[in-house]
């Protein structure tokens, strides 16, 4: 399946993009202007593996202060 993550931060914006980067599961990774500053694309099994993955390896970088989860229907 694959979802959209909106990630909101505090600082260190380059450092955090590498770290998004360097995740085998994020298929891209886009600085935004406005609320939001990062729009990532993952691919993943299945929802209990995506709330897994967002917890473990998005919320826990340090200077991640927010995240919403898209999930894509088609």
């Amino acid at each position: 399946m694959k979802a959209f993550i909106q990630i909101a931060i505090h600082g260190k914006g380059d450092e955090i993009r590498q770290k998004l980067t360097d995740i085998p599961e994020i298929k891209e990774v886009h600085m935004l202007f406005g609320e939001w500053d990062f729009l990532t694309l993952i691919e993943i099994e299945d929802a209990e593996q995506l709330a897994s993955f967002v917890i473990e390896n998005i919320r826990k970088i340090d200077g991640v202060k927010l995240t919403s989860t898209m999930i894509c229907l088609k």
